[in-house]
């Protein structure tokens, strides 16, 4: 198994366990591809959801310029309601995971296909 299917296989039980929701590993597979080679790197790979420098990066990088939103007043909030649901306790939130909920939480697999 290469280090991507681990990682892969690390993030779907994150889902399943951490935050209750079954993956579809087909879409869960697209988005860590789609993080590219920071899924490798311990600093990268993660959330640190209490930073408002991370939120902005993940509202910037992510929300806008890969899911094409347009940025306004819901989306910190939606970064907010998918880190809450990811757990405050959970140190360590993959940022594959934190993308793969968003993705979800704004419907937006179609960008993914």
């Amino acid at each position: 198994m290469s280090a991507r299917e681990e990682l892969i296989k690390k993030y779907a039980e994150d889902l399943k366990v951490k935050c209750g929701v079954t993956p579809n590993m087909d879409l869960l597979t697209k988005v860590v591809i789609g993080c590219g080679p920071s899924i490798y790197n311990a600093d990268a790979s993660t959330v640190a959801g209490t930073q408002h420098s991370e939120i902005d990066t993940v509202r910037k990088n992510f929300l806008i310029k890969k899911l094409g939103l347009p940025d306004g007043p819901d989306l910190e909030p939606a970064i907010s309601t998918v880190l809450q649901k990811y757990g405050h306790s959970n140190k360590h939130k993959y940022r594959a995971v934190v993308y793969y909920l968003l993705t979800l939480h704004f419907k937006k697999e179609s960008v993914y296909k």
